[in-house]
């Protein structure tokens, strides 16, 4: 769940799920260490479980309450993620007083008392990257993403002429466990799709714990323009015939790596029969959930930070403190 600061992840809740699956078969077995127990300590351990049947109640209801404070502020966010949207489109210009607001603050975390500030004509050097009056933000979103590692590291440079035309992405959640991406495209030469959607499914019934389990997911079908599918490229090859020996070329059409694969989310098959493809299904479901999350709780709460960068400073701190290292900060 999301919290108002950096979040400082926990435990992935799809891979405890993904181990809770593994282990499921161990559920139940005994060492015989229980049962040799004397009569009267067994009693007493089931008295213990009682009590922790009742802190498990306890748990459910304080992950339930989590989710419903979550929504409550989601539902108070919106008219900021709208206002965003509307400057990143160039349908509204920011206020002066906005304007003066935010420079305030990147002035005071940049230049803290007693340090020096970049003078006029230093800025003006650095400045004017894009020449000429530009419309809203371009290319806000890629940015951000490929500031965010997670998603930077699905995100193919073919993919970056498409996501250009990303205007928005969107979070709701659903009125069972789950929650739902919406990402909003400007007319663009690749699909026809204005928003493309992909839903995170939780289980209803609460894990161990009272948390979530993540279940499945799922996603749009893109509706790609004639030869401009992402999700393939076309690989050549000379092949020399024996006889002959004339050649010709071979054209064959293959999967390609690109984000746009996020949309076609692996899945479960029903009936398990490959065993030996179990932890390479589980690594991409695992990174599939992540990058949902990812997007849930850090990109679309701090998407200017992503933007700027300033972000990476933050998602340091978390490392060190996941690492035990050194949280100096420069």
């Amino acid at each position: 769940m999301s919290n108002p600061g950096f979040h400082v992840p926990g435990p992935n809740p799809h891979l405890v799920s993904l181990l809770q699956g593994k282990l499921g078969s161990l559920v139940g077995r005994s060492s015989g260490y229980i049962e040799n127990l004397p009569e009267d300590v067994k009693r007493r351990i089931n008295g213990l479980k009682y009590h922790q049947s009742e802190h498990a109640k306890l748990e459910a209801k304080f992950q339930e309450e989590i989710l419903a404070l979550e929504k409550k502020y989601l539902e108070l966010y919106k008219p900021l993620y709208e206002k965003r949207a509307e400057i990143v489109r160039g349908e509204v210009e920011p206020s002066d007083q906005e304007v003066q607001a935010g420079a305030s603050i990147d002035e005071e975390e940049s230049h803290p008392e007693g340090t020096a500030v970049t003078s006029t004509n230093e800025k003006e050097e650095t400045s004017g990257i894009m020449n000429g009056p530009q419309k809203g933000i371009p290319e806000f979103w890629l940015t951000s993403m490929k500031n965010l590692i997670s998603i930077a590291d699905i995100i193919d440079e073919r993919d970056e002429d498409a996501l250009k035309s990303l205007v928005d992405i969107r979070m709701s959640y659903l009125e069972k466990p789950g929650f739902r991406l919406e990402f909003e495209f400007e007319e663009n030469a690749y699909f026809t799709n204005k928003i493309l959607v992909k839903t995170y499914y939780y289980q209803e019934e609460p894990g161990y714990g009272g948390d979530f389990v993540y279940d499945h997911a799922e996603g749009t079908e893109i509706d790609w323009k004639p030869n401009k599918d992402l999700t393939v490229k076309v690989e050549t090859k000379k092949q020399k015939h024996k006889g002959t020996n004339k050649t010709r070329i071979i054209k064959t059409t293959v999967q390609a790596e690109t984000f746009f694969r996020f949309f076609s989310p692996p899945t479960v098959p029903e009936n398990d029969e490959h065993e030996d493809e179990d932890d390479s299904l589980d690594e991409r479901l695992e990174l599939d959930y992540q990058v949902g999350e990812d997007i849930k709780e850090k990109l679309i709460p701090r998407a200017v930070d992503w933007y700027t960068g300033k972000a990476l400073k933050y998602e340091e701190i978390v490392d060190d403190l996941e690492e035990g290292g050194d949280l100096g900060v420069s």
